[in-house]
């Protein structure tokens, strides 16, 4: 312990994660020997460390009684079959109406790791994408899904119906993905931009489109509408990067390890009805 970092000791040693206790440390709540420190403080073994955690900021977000497809749920965590449309977090000019709102309604004991605007938040879909979502509802387990995220441990699977006939039956798409350079709303493959690999497999071909099972190995911003995109493939309905304003795109599988149990889970969502009816 002698030579240990002050942030690291007290992500192993107490409940909260690494990047809390670096802000804890960085705003003065935590201090050692009475003093304020840094996260990279070695420390000795006679030094007293202590942490006083200030009380957490109110949400100014309202309960909506926002109906919610269940598809699992423990004192833990939640697993959401969110529909398209619907936006996770709220935003900018968007303080309603998202499923946040109506996670607040369905349960109070959300985890605040994510802050007063995304609790219980451990990763996010688009709008316009379809499918499951994991929901935290305590700091321990969002801690522990977030590090899974982190290491690719969870595994998510996705269906899409794309424009037109891939030529491989399955194969790699590894192009790098950074902010475009002239519309900063949008993403693109750039040689400036992270590592990004997405996994696809062509399930069903017909005349003019075709249904794809895709396996992201990362999490990059619109990672699977921009690979797809890139290879003249895009996903129908796409307001984006293809034409349309009904994405088909359905996050339909996630596999990873229960927070408290470490049993692995696997769920499924079903896929949207107009997906259904063009397949």
């Amino acid at each position: 312990m002698q030579k240990q970092r002050l942030d690291k000791f007290l992500s192993e040693t107490t409940e909260f994660s690494r990047s809390r206790i670096k802000k804890l440390i960085e705003s003065g709540h935590i201090t050692v020997n009475g003093i304020k420190a840094e996260p990279n403080y070695k420390l000795k073994k006679e030094d007293k460390v202590d942490i006083n955690v200030p009380e957490p900021e109110k949400s100014k977000l309202e309960a909506e009684n926002i109906p919610l497809d269940i598809i699992y749920e423990d004192k833990d965590i939640l697993v959401i079959n969110k529909p398209r449309g619907l936006t996770v977090h709220p935003g900018a000019g968007n303080r309603s109406g998202t499923l946040v709102n109506a996670l607040l309604h369905h349960c109070r004991d959300l985890s605040g790791i994510g802050g007063v605007e995304r609790p219980g938040i451990v990763h996010r879909l688009d709008k316009d994408t379809s499918g499951i979502l994991l929901v935290a509802k305590n700091d321990k387990a969002h801690q522990v899904l977030s590090a899974q995220f982190k290491d690719r441990t969870i595994q998510k699977t996705y269906l899409a119906i794309v424009k037109g006939n891939p030529k491989k039956d399955e194969g790699t798409i590894a192009e790098p993905i950074g902010r475009h350079p002239v519309n900063r709303k949008k993403m693109a493959v750039s040689h400036k931009g992270r590592e990004a690999v997405t996994h696809y497999k062509v399930l069903k071909r017909f005349k003019e489109y075709s249904l794809v099972e895709l396996k992201p190995k990362t999490g990059r911003t619109h990672q699977l509408r921009v690979h797809l995109a890139h290879i003249g493939h895009s996903i129908l309905g796409d307001p984006v990067y293809g034409k349309g304003n009904a994405q088909l795109l359905h996050a339909y599988k996630i596999k990873f390890t229960h927070p408290r149990t470490e049993k692995e889970l696997e769920f499924e969502a079903k896929l949207p009805d107009d997906m259904l009816k063009l397949i």
